[in-house]
């Protein structure tokens, strides 16, 4: 038997606006069947900078008990989903920080025939939202990976209007995100969750 579908979700936030998107993939893809796991990367900033900013200091307290992600989690998992605030229409630098290190199982051939999915978050409405999660889907090609998105597979993606993956503008991070947004993300992670579960399933000659 192939075993149930294990999923990490792996992400950055600031100030929590992702975070709330990672947490919707996370309880989807458990309402799925997966076995799941929420990682965050590891902050680059400086403590500083964090305090110059009460969302930021306090995210990282609210947050403090998410374990960080490892290359492991990586290797576990048969899905993986990134999530990731915009900087200049690409990922944040802590997640590709993280991205980075992941050398060694790459080399091993540890990442690919796996599925990769994506969302995020954008201060303002035109900065960037395709790009970033294109800038993912970059990665995800050089790993080998199964590159899975919403697309127009649900009546609710003509509302939420991104094909590449969920994603948010949060207005610098004063708007939350809405029940589209949440739906659209929740529906990247199930949709993740089914393509993984038959590509896992395949390999295995099932």
């Amino acid at each position: 038997m192939a075993g149930p579908v294990k999923v990490a979700v792996i992400y950055y936030s600031a100030t929590g606006i992702t975070y709330q998107m990672a947490q919707a993939a996370y309880e989807a893809a458990g309402e799925a069947g997966a076995e799941v796991r929420l990682r965050k990367v590891r902050e680059l900033a400086p403590d500083e900078a964090i305090r110059s900013n009460s969302g930021w200091q306090a995210h990282r307290l609210e947050t403090q008990d998410v374990a960080e992600a490892q290359p492991d989690d990586l290797a576990w998992a048969d899905v993986v989903i990134f999530g990731s605030p915009t900087r200049y229409g690409m990922i944040a630098a802590q997640l590709k920080q993280f991205i980075d290190t992941t050398g060694p199982l790459w080399a091993q051939g540890a990442l690919a025939n796996k599925v990769y999915s994506a969302f995020c978050s954008i201060a303002t409405a035109h900065g960037g939202h395709e790009s970033t999660l294109l800038s993912l889907f970059n990665v995800f090609y050089h790993w080998g990976g199964v590159v899975v998105t919403p697309g127009y597979t649900d009546p609710s993606q003509f509302v939420a209007g991104n094909p590449y993956g969920a994603s948010h503008t949060s207005n610098n991070g004063e708007i939350a995100p809405d029940q589209v947004a949440l739906s659209a993300t929740a529906l990247t992670a199930r949709r993740a969750v089914q393509i993984g579960a038959a590509l896992k399933k395949g390999l295995a000659g099932g």
